[in-house]
């Protein structure tokens, strides 16, 4: 694949932004609003050509974040709010509310004690910014990734358990919900097993409509299994490709993809009137799911050969006819095309196909 197929692959007809003057997206002519939101790691690249640049504002700033995703057409935002002063969490909450954009946290979750007070000093700079739901995962990796052995995983997994119920206790206070989001850590049925044995009304799913993929699990079931528990969605959408030691996973902008998003949407909303949706398509490499490796299955001994046979014929069947696209053999100007193409496509289908 060459530089021009890479780009028109990643990014569709979207227009370069130069990055030898100070980038902005809201240099970009206005489009058409939607209502979906964008998660943070949409804008990566973003965010590291305005630190390479020098432009005096960052993307982790959640005004200057904001103020980027509205002039894509967003309709809100999920980021890490901090811990920030009533001062400036007005002013968030109000340039929100002047825009009609929704605020949604990412939080990571007290693993003992001490970090109680940061935890809640989160909660309450969320709640004065207009959040009333926060994202968090149980761990911060890929499960296959991440561990060497079972043991290491039910530790992890312990740990993380050991933290939400230290968490539930603050946010049943403060009457604010946190989003577990599906990580590609635990499978569906032990998700389930541990929002059950939690019963929080305050901790649910952050429903991601692809990650299962990654550990073999149907992406149509999983929604449907979590759509009672949603807080939030993730939306995204999969390019897949075999390879040797099992098959590469890409994200591709909405409609794009493999992901049958409209019956997916159906679902959710059904189960949930009102439910909030968040673009989260991040430009980089594909992923490798090494499934046909013996380090794969170190954590995953349980899963049935019938899950392994459903996806592979899966990434068979639906598997890219041209080689997925590697952002990272692109210039950094083109990297930022690519992914603002992405977004800008991906709103404008959830716009025009999926009533958002």
């Amino acid at each position: 694949m060459n530089r021009r197929q890479m780009l028109r692959s990643l990014a569709g007809a979207c227009s370069a932004l130069a990055l030898n003057s100070p980038p902005s997206l809201s240099a970009a002519p206005g489009p058409s609003r939607t209502r979906l939101g964008i998660v943070t790691y949409c804008l990566g690249i973003r965010q590291r050509a305005l630190l390479r640049e020098g432009a005096g504002k960052s993307l982790a700033d959640p005004l200057t974040f904001l103020e980027e995703c509205q002039a894509l057409g967003a309709g809100g935002i999920q980021t890490d709010l901090g811990i920030r002063d009533e001062t400036s969490t007005a002013q968030l909450r109000r340039r929100a509310e002047a825009l009609d954009m929704h605020i949604e946290g990412a939080i990571e979750l007290p693993y003992d004690e001490a970090e109680l007070p940061r935890f809640e000093r989160q909660l309450e700079t969320a709640a004065r910014a207009g959040a009333t739901v926060a994202r968090a995962t149980l761990m911060p990796n890929r499960r296959y990734e991440q561990f060497t052995s079972l043991k290491d995983y039910q530790a992890a997994v312990a740990r993380g358990v050991k933290a939400l119920q230290l968490a539930e206790p603050l946010l049943a206070r403060r009457r604010f919900r946190l989003a577990l989001e599906n990580h590609k850590d635990q499978r569906l049925a032990e998700r389930l097993e541990l929002l059950k044995r939690l019963s929080s009304e305050y901790v649910g799913a952050c429903v991601d409509v692809g990650n299962d993929l990654a550990l073999l699990e149907d992406p149509g079931e999983v929604v449907r299994a979590y759509a009672p528990w949603a807080f939030t969605v993730h939306l995204k959408d999969l390019a897949v490709r075999e390879y040797a030691d099992g098959f590469l996973l890409a994200d591709a902008a909405l409609g794009e993809g493999i992901l049958d998003l409209p019956a997916m949407l159906d679902v959710l909303r059904k189960a949930k009137p009102g439910l909030r949706f968040n673009l989260e398509v991040i430009t980089r490499d594909p992923l490798k799911v090494p499934v046909l490796a013996d380090s794969y299955w170190a954590t995953l001994t349980d899963v049935p050969a019938t899950d392994l046979a459903r996806t592979l014929r899966l990434v068979k069947a639906k598997s890219s006819v041209q080689p997925l696209a590697y952002p990272s053999q692109l210039s950094p100007a083109e990297q930022v095309e690519a992914e603002t193409g992405n977004i800008r496509h991906s709103l404008a289908y959830a716009r025009e196909r999926l009533g958002l």
